[in-house]
């Protein structure tokens, strides 16, 4: 049975997680605040985090940066903060996904699912060398890319970017970490460059680039690679 951590010091939220999580065959436990999240997460480690960044002892942002110090499993964001750049404050310190307050339950419980399901792909290692689409079919290895069949002829920075995101599937990548990743430290606030090389990646591998089945967007945050 998966086990949940939820941090959250509204008593009656986590009454309504608990209810909705256990329903959903999820064993849960809750804290509520950052302190004791980390001494129950250090004793008995959860497979999955439902967080909230309010908390009243230590910011969730902390919270995040101490556990992505030994822990892998999927942050879920639970926040009132509203705003692109505070949600990207999060991702880059390691949350995997971010659900704004006031937020669907139903909604919560399919971001959770699939945060679940990514730890099982998260990372595609060195030994895992040839990743097919049903549009396309990329080599790791060899540093190839096919589609229909045919080989598709990709720029060095093209495909830096392409492995990047592949290598995280189903996860998001925040603009940041792909511009450093890709350009550079100089360049993490030139996402302009992301747009156009995201574009052209698109229009070769796409089978409809104006609404890409593979090569997603996250509006103000950054793209995500879908199998």
């Amino acid at each position: 049975m998966t086990r949940v951590l939820v941090v959250e010091d509204e008593p009656q939220l986590v009454r309504a997680l608990e209810v909705n999580l256990k329903a959903g065959k999820y064993e849960v436990e809750s804290a509520p605040d950052g302190a004791t999240a980390l001494r129950v997460a250090a004793a008995l480690p959860p497979d999955v985090f439902v967080l909230d960044l309010g908390l009243p002892d230590m910011d969730g942002l902390d919270v995040i940066k101490h556990l992505r110090r030994w822990s892998r499993a999927p942050i879920l964001v639970v926040s009132a903060r509203r705003t692109s750049d505070e949600k990207v404050e999060a991702l880059d310190a390691g949350a995997d996904d971010y659900v704004t307050k006031p937020f669907s339950m139903d909604e919560l419980l399919a971001r959770l699912r699939a945060a679940v399901r990514r730890t099982q792909t998260e990372t595609i290692d060195d030994d895992t060398s040839v990743v097919t689409t049903e549009q396309f079919t990329v080599d790791l290895s060899a540093k190839k890319v096919q589609r229909d069949g045919r080989d598709v002829r990709l720029t060095p920075t093209e495909w830096h970017l392409l492995e990047v995101l592949i290598r995280h599937p189903g996860r998001l990548v925040t603009q940041k970490s792909l511009l450093q990743e890709v350009w550079g430290p100089t360049y993490s606030s030139q996402t302009n460059y992301l747009r156009v090389y995201m574009t052209q990646l698109r229009r070769k591998l796409e089978a409809d680039p104006s609404h890409p089945r593979h090569l997603i967007t996250e509006p103000g945050m950054g793209y995500r690679f879908e199998i």
